[in-house]
């Protein structure tokens, strides 16, 4: 799960640690993406919207490819608004996704229903399925990290690229950067477009793990578990992109252990306080306190680690 969850940390820090634009709405693309996937694998005869392609040369690429066209449509706002103002109406998408992936049934599968989520399956070879060489959990486990390894690669790229360079210089001073021929629009689209197309990949790949999803996944709280991985892990940095969303990944499993130390605290939904309360707390704690004392994240803890013993044990 961790290495999907990175695809998607490593799509958010290109539009908001590369280039500068607040997005709080990753959940809306990741839901773009993770239902065309599941529309095109998913069973032309049953009762939700499906074409029967399983092929994932076919329905990964789109779901990235749907996700991106969200992102150019939602990408003039970011033209016209900065800062907390574009965080305001990004966050409105999470909401207006929420409604219409609650409403579209025909699609989605409605609310509290659901539907299956798209088949791993490559050249006939089914990655959810137990084999004479590995079971499910290796297949699932080799198939995202070469993945994941062709997004960093490829993330990694386009930060050294000319395009990288001008996502930064947008970030930096965009005033600046238009007075240096960088077109503002276009390079503020492109960024959102990228970035979704990774939010789109990771959709599909996320509950393709689960096997099931329903409109009520694409939340808010989604959205702030990638805001706490790029923040948490290093804004701006693919590397820190990747350790956020590895730490942030283990969190809940974490916090599943704590009922057993902390008596008070449960693991029942119904019950307060609860397992999944404390999370939602400790994504806010954890960004805070990253934030004020740690700006540059996990990332920037590696760098001082790093940096340490290559003088040890000589001091400077």
């Amino acid at each position: 799960m961790a290495f999907a969850f990175g695809i998607g940390a490593l799509g958010l820090n290109i539009v908001t640690g590369l280039a500068g634009q607040v997005s709080l709405g990753h959940a809306f693309f990741l839901g773009v993406g993770a239902y065309t996937a599941s529309a095109i694998s998913g069973d032309p005869e049953g009762r939700t919207i499906g074409f029967g392609i399983t092929s994932m040369l076919v329905w990964l690429p789109a779901a990235g490819i749907a996700a991106a066209i969200a992102g150019v449509v939602v990408a003039p706002l970011a033209t016209r608004l900065r800062g907390l103002y574009l965080a305001i109406v990004t966050l409105g998408l999470v909401f207006i996704g929420e409604h219409i992936f609650r409403e579209w049934s025909d699609l989605t599968g409605g609310a509290g229903v659901g539907r299956e989520a798209a088949t791993p399956e490559l050249f006939g070879y089914h990655f959810n399925e137990d084999t004479s060489l590995f079971t499910e959990e290796q297949n699932l486990y080799l198939l995202l990290f070469v993945l994941l390894l062709v997004f960093a690669l490829a993330a990694r790229n386009i930060a050294r690229s000319k395009i990288g360079r001008s996502f930064m210089a947008v970030r930096d001073r965009d005033m600046a950067a238009e007075m240096m021929a960088i077109n503002l629009p276009r390079t503020k689209t492109l960024a959102f477009a990228i970035s979704s197309f990774y939010a789109g990949c990771s959709g599909a790949l996320i509950f393709m793990i689960t096997g099931f999803f329903d409109p009520a996944s694409f939340n808010l709280l989604l959205s702030v578990q990638f805001i706490a991985m790029v923040l948490i892990g290093g804004a701006g940095t693919v590397s820190g992109a990747l350790m956020g969303a590895l730490f942030i990944s283990m969190l809940p499993t974490l916090t599943r252990e704590l009922p057993n130390y902390l008596p008070f605290i449960s693991s029942q939904v119904t019950d307060t306080p609860n397992i999944f309360q404390l999370q939602s707390i400790l994504y806010g704690l954890l960004i805070v306190g990253f934030l004020l004392f740690e700006p540059r994240g996990l990332f920037g803890i590696w760098i001082r680690i790093r940096n340490y013993w290559k003088g040890w044990p000589f001091s400077y």
